[in-house]
């Protein structure tokens, strides 16, 4: 099973984008975030030319908004209303084979990396903070989850291209490290990418529209993740971030994340 997670940053701005992606990597499971747009406006037909006959999708005009596509049968799981907001930013499914599926769009936090002057810092400390507390109420060893995404935090100093620059920059500061590894540690998880490129190798998966040649100056930082319970751990088989969209024109800052699992033998 090759699942795929992609902060597209508008479905419908990017839909030929979307549809070379799946022509090219054919993933069973897509999880998309920032679709931006309402549940009645999706581009829904182009997704079921691409042979997804089940969905779900989660959204609002111009922000936020996520969405799950799946050639796997699923049954679609309540929805959450994090830090008592409906922003669209969380979608759960469970597969057939009772793999619990989460897809979210952690808050970005704005600019200002303080909660007493930042509204947006704030929220997006206390949605982590709810993720923690909810997987850890959840924790049983025989849990099958995939939770993937952009979490909006690049936890480690290698999933930066500047540790020392990037310490008082949104996404990478201490406080958000702590209650990613407080989220991390929500239910064992295990980091899908990492599992295949270990630390201390650079892992990157976003990068700024400013930079001219975005290749060249590689100023990226690991924004989107792939985690599995325990009991799914021996079942990864292979990731990779796919560059090649972000060398589309306008793209998404973001690259596809594909993870392939193996679940032969699976009870």
């Amino acid at each position: 099973m090759r699942v795929a997670t992609w902060n597209v940053n508008s479905v419908r701005a990017r839909i030929a984008h979307v549809e070379a992606f799946v022509e090219q990597n054919q993933p069973d499971i897509l999880c998309l975030q920032e679709t931006k747009v309402t549940d009645n406006e999706f581009p829904l037909k182009h997704f079921a030319g691409m042979g997804y006959e089940h969905y779900a999708i989660a959204g609002q005009k111009s922000y936020n908004g996520v969405a799950i596509f799946s050639k796997i049968p699923f049954a679609r799981t309540e929805p959450i209303q994090w830090c008592g907001r409906d922003d669209k930013r969380h979608l759960a499914v469970t597969l057939e084979n009772g793999v619990e599926v989460h897809n979210f769009y952690v808050p970005a936090g704005g600019d200002i990396a303080d909660v007493t002057l930042n509204d947006k810092f704030a929220h997006k400390l206390d949605f982590m903070t709810e993720m923690a507390d909810w997987f850890t109420e959840r924790q049983a060893d025989d849990n099958k989850m995939i939770l993937v995404g952009d979490l909006n935090v690049a936890p480690f100093e290698t999933d930066v291209w500047n540790h020392k620059q990037l310490l008082k920059v949104v996404s990478h500061t201490p406080i958000e490290v702590e209650h990613m590894a407080r989220m991390y540690e929500s239910h064992g998880w295990v980091d899908a990418m990492r599992h295949f490129v270990p630390e201390p190798e650079p892992l990157f998966s976003w990068w700024s529209y400013r930079a001219r040649d975005w290749r060249a100056s590689n100023r990226g930082r690991r924004l989107d993740h792939v985690w599995v319970t325990p009991a799914l751990k021996p079942h990864l088989k292979a990731m990779e971030i796919m560059l090649t969209p972000r060398d589309w024109e306008k793209p998404s800052d973001h690259a596809p994340v594909v993870v392939d699992f193996d679940f032969t033998g699976m009870h």
